[in-house]
């Protein structure tokens, strides 16, 4: 018979596995958002997103393997990802006001 200790790893390792899959469809689905997105700013929120859920799938991969150095990596993925982030934005930021003064001296 199975103790209750086995039994408990195995409901673990099916609700990781649940998460993991979940986590890889909405990582697609923000994939999609990020290619179809109208504008530039639901590009770069999806790109945000999916970089916080990689985070997500690497932490519970941590878990799931029991390997320590996982975590490590998350923590670096953190900080790329964040970096990107604010790169796009200031971007952004700087194509936008270009193409708003390029204007005002049109108009004026």
């Amino acid at each position: 018979m199975f103790s209750s200790n086995e039994v408990l790893n195995s409901m673990c390792e099916c609700i990781l596995t649940v998460a993991l899959v979940i986590f890889a469809i909405l990582i697609i689905l923000c994939l999609v958002r990020a290619i179809i997105g109208p504008r530039v700013t639901d590009r770069i929120v999806a790109s945000n997103m999916m970089g916080t859920m990689v985070m997500a799938v690497i932490a519970i991969l941590t878990v799931f393997l029991g390997e320590g150095y996982l975590a490590d990596i998350c923590l670096v993925y953190a900080m790329i990802s964040f970096l990107a982030v604010v790169v796009l934005t200031k971007v952004y930021t700087g194509v936008y006001l270009e193409k708003k003064e390029e204007k005002e001296k049109k108009d004026a």
